[in-house]
């Protein structure tokens, strides 16, 4: 099935902290089971519930075309204009991009 949602266990795993951000960065944080043992009652529930399964895969579809992850283009205009403020400043400082 292609655009199968993932899901996964948070952890302390570099690659659980990942999948945890990227989809907590398209809304779906529903798949990020907080132990082991909610990860397996969760695949087993979507395994077992195709309505659910294909229910997410078409959410996923929707919010990838909104998703700030996958705007390479809004990406580009930030770190330019973090860019130009960096360069603006007079000594080192912390400071934030608007959107």
């Amino acid at each position: 099935m292609k655009g199968l949602p993932v899901l996964t266990c948070k952890g302390d795993a570099f690659s659980g902290r990942v999948a945890a951000s990227l989809l907590t960065s398209v809304g779906m944080p529903e798949l990020i089971a907080e132990s082991l043992a909610a990860y397996e009652s969760r695949a087993l529930e979507l395994a077992l519930d195709q309505a659910q399964l294909t229910a997410l895969s078409e959410r996923l579809r929707r919010n990838l075309l909104h998703a700030p992850l996958f705007d390479a283009d809004g990406f580009r205009r930030g770190i330019e204009q973090a860019f130009v403020m960096m360069r603006e400043q007079d000594r080192p400082q912390s400071f934030s991009v608007p959107k």
